[in-house]
């Protein structure tokens, strides 16, 4: 008899209890239909947003970066047809292709249709979300296709501790790597890390090699290394032609040649940015329109 009453007293509280915990939890990823595109973006939401058309370069309009662009291109066709491949991580110079060169080595092995190739998907993380790429790898095992992450513009700064988790996903944890997931990441810092923070490191760890090897060691588990340096103004130049011969820019050479030349000087740089930067004020000017 005493029961019942006790019983009656605890309900509300026992409800208050159970509402509270299923705030808590973290809610469900939300399913994706994966063949809806060929790229996604990994949102803050955790969940995979499909992008309808990606933003790419042509790859025989990347001049100059041709042993990369192959050594890139040979890896990741590898991985499409199921063979080993490594993580790669594309170092170096601004504005030098490397993240127009991962989405276009997606593109072109996808076009090939050769034998063994599997459909190939894409998807971007940003680096602010890169302590969610644990998540974004359990999603992705399942999924019958072959999958890029891309993260563009990777580094990390003094005090941020999210380079763990990029380290346990490129190592797998206890699970390994999914078989159908490569990472490619693009930055600056050949190490991800910039100098000052690694001098820091040095200076104050009781242990400084141990610290200093603890950062460092990230860019180990890249097992493709791409290094990108400033092109040579012969190098601008043929981009620059390039561009001109792709989009039918009728423009006299010599016209040409001097403007290009001008516009890398009033910016202090060459690069492949600076070159198509060029080419749209250019068409512009001309009143032509750059259809791809």
């Amino acid at each position: 008899m005493t029961d019942e009453p006790n019983l009656r007293t605890l309900m509300p509280l026992l409800e208050r209890i159970a509402t509270a915990l299923e705030r808590a939890a973290p809610p469900a990823v939300p399913k994706t239909d994966t063949t809806a595109a060929d790229a996604f973006l990994w949102g803050p939401e955790r969940r995979l947003i499909p992008v309808p058309k990606v933003n790419r370069v042509e790859i025989g309009l990347l001049t100059g970066i041709d042993r990369m662009r192959d050594m890139l291109v040979e890896n990741t066709e590898r991985f499409a047809k199921g063979l080993p491949a490594n993580n790669a991580l594309l170092w170096g110079a601004r504005g030098m292709g490397k993240s127009s060169l991962v989405k276009a080595a997606q593109a072109e092995i996808n076009g090939r249709r050769a034998e063994g190739v599997l459909p190939m998907k894409l998807v971007e993380i940003h680096r602010e979300d890169i302590e969610a790429l644990p998540d974004l790898m359990a999603v992705l095992r399942p999924d019958p296709h072959r999958w890029l992450v891309f993260c563009d513009d990777l580094s990390f700064d003094a005090d941020d501790t999210s380079y763990k988790s990029l380290k346990t996903a490129l190592d797998g944890g206890i699970e390994g790597r999914p078989d159908n997931v490569l990472f490619y990441a693009t930055s600056n810092r050949r190490h991800l890390l910039a100098r000052e923070m690694v001098e820091n490191e040095r200076s104050t760890a009781i242990n400084p090699g141990e610290a200093v090897e603890e950062k460092v060691s990230l860019s180990d588990r890249f097992g493709l290394w791409l290094g990108f340096h400033k092109c040579s103004q012969d190098e601008y130049l043929a981009m620059i032609r390039g561009y001109v011969e792709r989009y039918g820019l009728e423009v006299e050479p010599d016209r040409l040649r001097a403007e290009a030349l001008e516009w890398a000087t009033t910016r202090g740089s060459r690069s492949g940015r600076t070159a198509f930067q060029f080419i749209q004020d250019l068409a512009g000017r001309l009143g032509q329109r750059l259809v791809s």
